[in-house]
């Protein structure tokens, strides 16, 4: 059962209506939908994160994709880049299963959750910066929750890294300064804590070959690792 302190904090996350352009949007894009998603009803609204209360690690992206997340209503669920991720996941041990197409299709994840510095599907998959600051309190309440069981974050891209940082800072870790540059395969030791950069798992990334199947799993590997988890050899 998940724990009850999370838990209210995922359905104050669905219920949030702060940024007028997203919730727009979201909800646009839930009325007029994907062709290919004709009979599905969106889910429309901000996505909370994924995975056990007493996750070890944390896999943090960018935000809810539009005919992804945005309709599913599970982070990372129903496109591409959820796709490689899960597929990552799943090869490393740390998923039941290597897709996820539905909230319901059965996935678990094994010491890992996911989630989003921004909640909802932002148009050209581009939050502003007033809609990522707005939003932060859900991740710094997150990794709160989450801190004493949290042993490693995976960033997913600049956005990603940043993001965490930041996050990070205001939950209460202690930074290093200069703050560390994103990197793919940087890994930044914090206060029981390590950080580790990726690039995204975007379509742009996956299918130019820039983020391939063998690097994100070693980064996730190698995060599993830090986080006392099991893994695949």
């Amino acid at each position: 059962m998940e724990d009850s302190s999370l838990a209210r904090l995922d359905e104050r996350i669905i219920g949030c209506r702060a940024c007028l352009r997203l919730v727009a949007w979201r909800e646009e894009v839930s009325r007029t939908k994907r062709a290919a998603f004709a009979d599905w009803t969106y889910w429309g609204r901000p996505v909370p994160g994924f995975g056990p209360p007493d996750a070890r690690l944390l896999v943090v992206g960018l935000a809810p994709a539009a005919h992804g997340g945005n309709r599913t209503g599970r982070m990372f669920t129903g496109d591409r880049s959820g796709d490689v991720l899960y597929e990552a996941l799943h090869a490393v041990g740390l998923a039941s299963q290597p897709a996820s197409v539905s909230a319901d299709d059965g996935l678990e994840l094994y010491g890992v959750r996911v989630t989003a510095p921004v909640h909802c599907a932002p148009p050209a998959n581009k939050p502003t910066p007033e809609e990522r600051d707005t939003c932060r309190p859900w991740l710094v309440q997150e990794l709160r929750l989450l801190r004493p069981s949290l042993r490693a974050v995976v960033a997913l891209g600049a956005f990603g890294w940043q993001a965490s940082l930041t996050s990070l800072a205001e939950a209460g870790w202690v930074l290093p300064r200069p703050r560390p540059a994103f990197g793919h395969g940087a890994r930044v030791p914090l206060d029981g804590l390590e950080l580790f950069g990726c690039f995204h798992v975007s379509q742009r990334n996956t299918f130019t070959g820039r983020l391939t199947p063998e690097m994100l799993r070693d980064v996730l590997r190698t995060a599993a690792r830090a986080a006392g988890l099991p893994n695949a050899p």
